[in-house]
């Protein structure tokens, strides 16, 4: 237990360390007056209900997400979660779900093999090509979401929904397992092991360009 508590600390400290100055809590910004902006905001996976629809927490990211499109911080949304099992597909309830409180389609990328946190920002890198993004999650994932991505080469600022804390034994329960998944978090990182890839997408590009030519 000694050991695995003085890994813990020591990895949080790391993702804290990386994060630190890169995370604003939505609708409340980073505390210096600035809003910051990228091409694209990249939403993390979280469960998806069995009706279908997206669990709380993951209906606050992509409220969020949406924000930052409306609000013209984000030219682009990438929704990236979990389709590897049959029946269970996060990216598509995430995309039907913004389309229904109004993102247009055609600013809507998906990528159906964003498995956890690391194969989302590897995969955001290497097949759709981001080199900037706004990365949304609850504001525990924030500073481990933003380490890994910007240690792989994605220049990210976090925008972190605490409405999750409403749901204090859930919010609770969710902090401590940012703990032990910071571990898994500085291995995958030092490893740099290959996430499932593919061919190169460029419907986030394609997202932008369209996006930009309608706010003209």
């Amino acid at each position: 237990m000694g050991v695995m508590a003085l890994l813990a600390a020591g990895a949080s400290i790391w993702a804290w360390t990386i994060s630190a100055g890169h995370i604003e809590i939505a609708g409340k910004g980073r505390g210096d007056g600035e809003a910051a902006r990228a091409p694209v905001a990249i939403v993390l996976g979280a469960a998806v209900d069995a009706d279908g629809q997206p669990s709380p927490w993951l209906a606050h990211r992509l409220d969020t997400a949406a924000e930052l499109y409306t609000s013209g911080r984000v030219e682009a949304i990438l929704v990236s979660g979990d389709n590897r099992r049959a029946g269970y597909d996060e990216p598509t309830v995430m995309r039907r779900y913004l389309l229904s409180q109004g993102i247009p389609d055609q600013a809507i990328a998906v990528d159906y093999a964003g498995f956890d946190t690391y194969d989302t920002c590897v995969r955001a890198r290497r097949i759709f090509g981001i080199e900037r993004a706004l990365l949304v999650t609850q504001d525990f994932h924030e500073p481990r979401a933003v380490a890994i991505c910007r240690a792989v080469g994605v220049d990210v600022e976090g925008v972190g929904d605490s409405r999750a804390r409403s749901d204090r034994i859930g919010w609770a329960v969710g902090w401590a397992r940012e703990r032990a998944a910071a571990i898994k978090a500085v291995a995958d990182v030092v490893s740099r092991r290959d996430p499932t890839l593919g061919r190169q997408e460029t419907s986030v590009k394609e997202a932008v360009a369209w996006t930009r030519e309608r706010r003209r």
